[in-house]
């Protein structure tokens, strides 16, 4: 908790006076182009991976960067989807999987999770990634992973109708922790450059 409180302290003295101007703006008004679903993971850091500023991206993070189907009833990532789209208006959304993803590791390489009901629960929004893919082909498995979520995400109303009315653009990355490369997938799931 220390490493936390010399963190704040650090933004309070060093970021946040070189920054203020746009504080002040971010007070009043939000207006991100970019909806970013990214994993959980801590090693995956939208902003510092896409060179953003605080305000352009409206980040979820799930395990595995998982986006279930749309569903009637709440559900706080379809919340957090809509809001972005319907009414932020966001022009882009990133689904981005990661190499040595935790979550596909333990898909590809059939973990035990009984320990982890939760966790194995929350999976299974991978089933169809998994049903595609050779078992142990975990950096297969991401992929596949974010051509799903990208499926995924068209089921939801906001998304098919922001699509239909060429509002918004999907897109699936894979980001390589070591390399800090990133390749932007088609939707046949070859990659492009991004």
């Amino acid at each position: 908790m220390q490493d936390l409180a010399e963190g704040i302290a650090r933004f309070q003295r060093d970021v946040f006076p070189a920054k203020a101007e746009l504080f002040a703006r971010l007070a009043t008004q939000h207006s991100p182009h970019t909806l970013f679903i990214g994993c959980s993971d801590a090693r995956v850091v939208p902003e510092l991976i896409t060179g953003t500023e605080p305000g352009d991206l409206f980040v979820i993070r799930t395990a595995g960067n998982l986006v279930p189907a749309h569903t009637p009833g709440a559900d706080g990532v379809a919340a957090s989807i809509e809001y972005a789209v319907s009414a932020l208006g966001v022009r882009d959304i990133v689904v981005c999987g990661h190499s040595a993803c935790g979550a596909m590791t333990a898909l590809a390489q059939g973990h035990d999770l009984s320990g982890a009901p939760a966790v194995a629960a929350w999976l299974r929004h991978a089933d169809a990634s998994r049903a595609r893919t050779a078992a142990g082909d975990v950096p297969a498995l991401v992929r596949q992973n974010v051509l799903a979520q990208l499926a995924n995400l068209a089921t939801h109303p906001s998304v098919a109708r922001a699509l239909a009315g060429r509002r918004v653009t999907l897109r699936g990355w894979v980001y390589d922790i070591g390399s800090g490369h990133v390749e932007e997938l088609t939707a046949a799931g070859s990659p492009v450059a991004a």
